[in-house]
């Protein structure tokens, strides 16, 4: 029974786990396998990761340690030895991340002619440059925060990057008397009253001035591929917003707050005020993490503990520039070196969905299953373009999670309603760090005449499926999109998704049961093909774990396969413990956390789990059964992880027509052989694949070749095609009379 697996030591905790994940990602920027501009990129996306991670994960056990909760994970942690945990393993890559940038990514960086330099390292000329862009640009933007009697220290937002300044009166500084006329017509000789009298104050006081965020992080310098940080800049002239003191100390600092939004939810009938609410309260959430330049003065660094209220273990003290985040623009700021970038590709448009085909016609004769990026994402616009656009089309439901800033498909959701067609979606307003985006687009689409579902009570919206009603001449039918991934489309260029187009009908019934769940107050009693969380999708994903159980029990081969971003939930990892135990091969493909160890003697080395961290962001989700000759394979939204399966909408749908069945499989087949990007668990810890005598096999090179193929396969049909009429027109001139044969002479042949 799986449930003899519940043990603390049969479990990896989840935050640790994460971080491990992102030292995955930080080895991308210490391979030479990557371009240069690519590995730099790499460093600075681990320092967006963690960032998110301290304001939603570790802002969490936070509150959890706060209330004294001392229950524990499935790891046997409670919150306080958690967060103890996390601070340590996260000081240590803190230091691995800064050992990188400084021995490793610099020092390449400046053999290639493209240099951050200090001011020391400036040349007259490049001086004089910094010198009059802080007058001329930043002098009159910044605005000098001091902290004393009269002025408490300011509000230091999250993210924000700062200065901190310890200055005192500049004893040189004369002090002037004038003549002040007093009531009557006596005068008496004083010192005028100043704007704030500090003579009275300790002599050594603090400021701090926030880095404005309208200017680039990395200031282009004079001479080609020269860059400097802009709080250098300020740093070196610091003295000009300070007349009359002399600075002692400065240094870059930066708190990341706790950002998770806590709407309680059963308490407020409007869902859309409250979150707005929300996003206003929590900019002043508790601070998770200081990070200070490591040579901060210790007096800066104790005026910064005591007025942001951190502890030991939140402080963080880095080797070089605060924030490396500033590396993920530093490519497209260098001029030239493409060498030192990916080779660009384009992505694969199946003609039959492109805006020149009927999109309905093409998918009522088959499904079409994509993968992105490799294909274009244009596929699943030109299907919403064409809904809003063709007369026959009557409604379009849709659920958005995160959409781009300039989204597309707002727009023609817009132009549809616009037409007088029927338009719902269900905008999730509570999608983590997307909900400002999100109430805005939520408003925008009801002004353009959408009806707008602001996600459920107690339950986030995360399945991504679009249903079009349209009325073909045999009657109405429903044409579907269901997918892995957000209808976003500037992330579909760089995260791995699969979504299917079809007009099943058991899928279109079940669809329009799933939108008027959403939208009322339907609760269907099954759904046909589709499973949908929550718990529909655990329920079967237990069901098919047990189904092959039993065939393994019988003395046959039962294989199960699964690919997700996240594995985390106990129960089924335990169930997988005992599908292992029982006989059944797992094969995971698990892009980050991963809770489940795979060391355990009951197992029988009957799991393996392999990790692919690359150029693209590993997102799709694959569920995949085979037994007795038979294959079952399925596409979701849904990690296995207890919020996915719990507290989520969330859909998983089958793929079973010849074809697309067989393409999804060889999918993972791909990916499975992959030696180069892939590594693989052993135990609790992942470690590069040793291939040995292997070739080299990249599965994200594998498919953007691919990619390219198909795209070199259709300009050559497309020539042959526009070649055809000037053959056909040649014939007819030259052979003015062509005996063809008479009607009926081969109508036989062949049958």
């Amino acid at each position: 029974m799986y449930k003899d697996f519940y043990k603390p030591e049969n479990y990896v905790n989840r935050e640790l786990s994460w971080i491990d994940f992102n030292g995955r990602v930080l080895e991308e920027a210490t391979d030479k396998g990557n371009p240069l501009l690519e590995r730099a990129n790499f460093l600075g996306i681990t320092q967006s990761n963690v960032d998110e991670f301290f304001m939603v994960r570790v802002a969490s056990l936070h509150k959890l340690a706060a209330a004294n909760v001392t229950t524990t994970d499935a790891s046997g942690l409670t919150p306080e030895e958690q967060l103890n945990a996390v601070n340590r393993k996260e000081h240590r890559m803190v230091t691995k991340r800064y050992e990188i940038y400084n021995q490793q990514v610099l020092p390449q960086l400046a053999a290639q002619q493209i240099n951050i330099l200090h001011v020391k390292d400036l040349n007259q000329k490049q001086y004089e440059f910094i010198h009059r862009y802080f007058n001329d640009e930043l002098m009159p933007v910044l605005t000098p925060m001091a902290d004393d009697s009269s002025r408490p220290f300011p509000f230091i937002s999250n993210s924000s990057l700062n200065i901190a300044v310890q200055l005192r009166r500049d004893p040189e500084a004369k002090t002037v008397l004038r003549h002040e006329t007093l009531e009557g017509d006596q005068e008496v000789d004083r010192e005028q009253a100043e704007p704030h009298d500090d003579r009275q104050e300790p002599d050594i006081k603090f400021a701090t001035v926030r880095v404005p965020e309208i200017y680039k992080r990395l200031v282009r310098l004079p001479g080609e591929n020269n860059f400097i940080l802009i709080d250098d800049v300020i740093k070196e002239f610091m003295n000009f917003l300070f007349p009359g003191y002399q600075i002692l100390a400065s240094a870059t600092y930066r708190v990341m707050r706790d950002m998770d939004l806590d709407v309680a939810e059963e308490d407020t009938s409007d869902l859309l005020r409250a979150v707005k609410h929300q996003l206003r309260e929590r900019e002043h959430g508790q601070v998770m993490r200081l990070e200070v330049e490591h040579d901060i003065a210790s007096w800066l660094e104790d005026q910064l503990i005591d007025n942001l209220h951190v502890s030991e273990r939140s402080i963080y003290r880095v080797d070089g520039p605060v924030d490396l985040t500033f590396l993920k623009k530093l490519s497209g700021m260098v001029d030239g070196h493409d060498d030192l970038r990916y080779k660009p590709f384009k992505s694969y448009l199946n003609p039959a969905l492109d805006m020149e085909h009927n999109i309905f016609k093409s998918i009522r004769q088959r499904d079409y299953l994509v993968q992105h990026p490799y294909d274009n994402f244009d596929a699943v616009v030109n299907f919403i373009h064409q809904a809003a656009t063709d007369p026959a089309v009557l409604a379009i439901k849709m659920t958005l999670y995160r959409v781009s800033g300039n989204s597309p498909i707002i727009k023609y959701l817009g132009m549809a309603a616009q037409q007088g067609k029927q338009v719902t979606v269900l905008v999730e307003v509570k999608a983590r760090f997307d909900e400002q985006n999100n109430v805005r687009w939520a408003q925008r689409l009801e002004q353009m005449g959408c009806h707008v579902i602001y996600g459920l009570v107690g339950l986030k919206t995360h399945c991504k499926v679009a249903l079009v009603i349209r009325r073909d001449e045999d009657g109405l039918r429903r044409y579907m999109h269901l997918g892995t991934g957000n209808y976003n489309d500037v992330t579909a260029h760089f995260y791995t998704d699969m979504g299917m187009f079809t007009c099943d009908h058991e899928l279109g019934v079940d669809m329009t049961n799933l939108f008027n769940m959403l939208s009322g107050f339907a609760r269907p009693p099954y759904f046909y093909k589709l499973r949908v969380s929550p718990n529909g999708i655990r329920n079967f994903i237990n069901e098919k774990i047990d189904d092959q159980i039993k065939v393994a029990k019988s003395g046959n081969p039962a294989l199960i396969r699964m690919k997700m971003n996240s594995l985390s939930d106990k129960q089924i990892i335990a169930h997988l413990y005992d599908a292992a135990a029982n006989g059944v091969k797992v094969q995971l493909l698990v892009r980050g956390i991963t809770c489940l160890r795979n060391d355990l003697p009951e197992l029988h080395d009957n799991i393996e789990v392999h990790s692919i961290v690359g150029r693209f962001l590993e997102h799709s989700r694959i569920y995949y059964f085979a037994s007795n000759g038979h294959e079952e394979i399925y596409l979701a939204s849904a990690d296995m992880m207890t919020r996915n399966l719990n507290r989520r909408v969330e859909e998983l749908y089958p793929v079973t027509q010849d074809d697309t069945k067989a393409r999804a499989i060889q999918i993972f087949n791909i990916m499975w052989k992959d030696n180069v990007k892939a590594r693989i668990l052993v135990g609790d810890h992942y470690e590069r694949i040793d291939r040995g005598d292997a070739a080299p096999f990249n599965s994200q090179e594998y498919f953007v070749h691919e990619a390219m193929e198909l795209n070199r396969e259709d300009s050559h049909q497309q020539k042959a095609r526009r070649h055809f009429p000037t053959v056909f027109e040649t014939l007819s001139k030259h052979v003015p009379v062509l005996h063809l044969k008479e009607r009926g002479d081969d109508d036989n042949e062949g049958k």
